[in-house]
């Protein structure tokens, strides 16, 4: 005789996996994304070269900070043209306690998470009350004020010659190859989680988390949503606070992992704007766009085509990603992220629910997906 609780084991099993081969299975771009995690699960195996797993941890590391914009900005409408404020701020607070208190990166990276989280709470007061472009400006001179904190106290930070022999993530391997191996594992532990919370917490048909449904309403009409009952100012702290300390914890992993932080690189004004251009290209306010746009013009040209295989000057590989992102935007306005998914998948009209591009019927209410219209033919009344 079965146990009870074996049969809600059971229970709880078959309904996951008809959940997943229901919601995951037959829409064809949560497959690409479920193959593109396993690919990058299994890659050290067939290729374990220390600098291309460089380049994908450095890609990984992007992301993380990509979809935290994406989140702050693209669904929540607060433009931040000043990201680079809560990466740095969390690259400093690893760096200086692991430097001066010995502390761990397990200790320094979640640390310095939660301190850009209350940078991000301090970033929100002036977005309480400005809007728009007056937003962005206030955002984009934030990281010149902490860059001019760091030159101001020298004897802590030293200046512009930034923090260096900051500790390795993993100390204990011999092997450089080995340690780039687990350094990449750790890479994709923080960042795959990190993508998931935020992919969840931005999904407006989510029944369990509701901040989707309330940042996509603040975006839309701040005014409206607060007359419907909304608190937006709560939502608002809300969104800076989650958005500084995933960014927070791009920024300390970022800074065990290069063992330097310098004003230039971590508080600097292309690094907000660099982030941002990652994300338009791949699609803005899709979660997938930021790690599609990261992958792409990040690892692939930046870091691989235009270093690796065709080593050209930075000026020029400046242009040219510049180049590549016109043409994109210039075909493809909201991005190849989401121009792919529109070609791959189609939207029910009734239910707003996803289904293959192959699909005649929804696959949740059976409403037809592709409605031909017909041509209304004029009776003829010239004659008779």
């Amino acid at each position: 005789m079965v146990h009870p609780s074996r049969k809600r084991d059971y229970k709880l099993i078959s309904r996951l996996i008809r959940d997943f081969n229901g919601d995951v299975l037959t829409v064809p771009g949560r497959v690409i994304a479920l193959i593109f995690v396993f690919v990058l699960l299994l890659f050290p195996l067939a290729n374990n070269d220390p600098h291309i797993l460089r380049i994908l941890i450095m890609a990984n590391i992007y992301v993380v900070f990509a979809v935290s914009w994406d989140l702050l900005s693209g669904y929540t409408g607060q433009m931040n043209l000043g990201h680079a404020l809560f990466f740095g701020v969390a690259a400093y607070v690893a760096a200086l306690l692991n430097i001066h208190y010995g502390l761990d990166p397990w200790l320094t990276i979640p640390i310095g998470g939660v301190a850009a989280a209350i940078a991000g709470l301090l970033v929100c007061l002036p977005a309480l009350r400005l809007r728009g472009p007056y937003l962005a400006l206030v955002t984009l001179a934030l990281p010149f004020v902490a860059v001019a904190i760091v030159l101001l106290f020298k004897s802590t930070t030293n200046g512009d010659m930034g923090l260096y022999g900051i500790g390795r993530i993993f100390s204990s391997f011999e092997d450089p190859r080995d340690n780039m191996i687990v350094t990449y594992f750790f890479s994709l532990v923080m960042m795959l989680p990190s993508v998931l919370i935020m992919w969840k917490l931005t999904d407006a048909r989510s029944s369990i988390v509701r901040l989707g449904i309330i940042f996509h309403a603040i975006r839309e009409d701040e005014i409206a949503a607060r007359a419907c009952g909304i608190n937006t100012v709560r939502y608002k702290f809300i969104a800076f606070a989650v958005g500084g300390f995933f960014a927070g914890i791009a920024g300390g992993f970022y800074a065990h992992f290069l063992r330097v932080v310098n004003p230039q690189d971590t508080l600097g004004v292309f690094l907000s704007f660099e982030v941002i251009m990652y994300t338009v290209f791949g699609g803005i306010c899709s979660i997938y766009g930021a790690v599609a746009g990261v992958y792409f013009a990040r690892a692939f040209v930046w870091d691989y085509l235009l270093t690796d295989v065709v080593e050209v000057d930075v000026g020029i590989k400046r242009m040219s990603l510049a180049i590549i992102m016109v043409l994109v935007l210039l075909f493809m306005p909201q991005g190849i992220a989401v121009w792919i998914r529109d070609k791959i998948e189609k939207t029910c009209p009734r239910c707003k629910l996803n289904n293959a591009f192959f699909r005649r019927n929804c696959r949740a209410c059976g409403a037809e997906l592709h409605v031909v219209k017909k041509k209304s033919i004029a009776p003829d009344m010239s004659s008779g």
